[in-house]
């Protein structure tokens, strides 16, 4: 097989569930994609898993690797220790992406001006609870950027996140510390590499974002919830409910 132009990195913890539904969306992609399919190598970090996740990871032809750490960032870099692409794609398990997402993620790169970006995403279902949080969501992303000074094209986002290798490894990865809004931190970390090169998302190729959290926690939880991050932002051993909420909710 050639060199991999992109190397997608799917961070999972008991995901038997999910991961068939985002391998074949992936597959999907894969096929839709200029270069072909053999040059988007997928690989699973699996974080311990008790069920069937490394099973059908490897079933599907996956690059298997374990990462002991339970921190979702260093489950992200672990991953991307085996890539080979010269591009890295980082999309959490339960996701779901677009048919375009590997075609459009190479056009962005293509232009030397832009460092890095995330595809932004949709939710799978929706309500005025989940409508709300979003837009809650949006506007501290909104927040961040003018804390940034970033041009209007610059967004700190989600869905699936990408950039080159060089740049990933200028920045030495996600940080291993964070519990959650590793991901945040990370486009925050591009763009500051970046200077002016600026994040870019590809609004053709919006990823579907799983609302499991809202099945099983309600479609209004989030707003206690953002509560508790703030505080824990003031608090370094207030991350107990993190660990509960992120890291053994299944």
């Amino acid at each position: 097989m050639s060199q991999p132009l992109i190397s997608v990195v799917i961070p999972a913890y008991n995901e038997e569930a999910y991961l068939p539904r985002l391998l074949d969306t992936i597959d999907a992609a894969r096929d839709r994609f200029g270069p072909g399919r053999d040059s988007i190598e997928v690989i699973v970090a699996d974080n311990g898993s008790t069920d069937r996740t490394v099973p059908i990871a490897s079933s599907r032809g996956c690059t298997v690797v374990r990462v002991e750490k339970r921190a979702i960032g260093a489950v992200r870099n672990g991953g991307a220790r085996v890539a080979n692409g010269e591009i890295l794609a980082f999309v959490d398990a339960d996701t779901q992406v677009h048919p375009d997402t590997f075609t459009e993620i190479a056009r962005c790169l293509d232009d030397p001006n832009i460092i890095g970006g995330a595809t932004g995403i949709r939710f799978e279902r929706t309500s005025l609870g989940i409508k709300l949080t979003f837009a809650m969501l949006v506007l501290a992303g909104n927040l961040v950027r003018l804390g940034l000074r970033e041009r209007l094209t610059a967004n700190v986002d989600t869905g699936v996140t990408f950039c080159r290798r060089r740049d990933f490894e200028q920045v030495k990865g996600y940080s291993e510390e964070r519990l959650f809004a590793e991901d945040a931190q990370f486009l925050i970390d591009l763009k500051r590499l970046g200077g002016n090169r600026h994040l870019s998302r590809p609004m053709k190729a919006k990823a579907v974002f799983s609302t499991r959290k809202f099945d099983k926690h309600g479609d209004w939880h989030y707003f206690p919830l953002s509560a508790r991050m703030i505080i824990s932002a003031l608090r370094p051993n207030g991350m107990t409910w993190a660990r509960a909420y992120w890291y053994e909710d299944r």
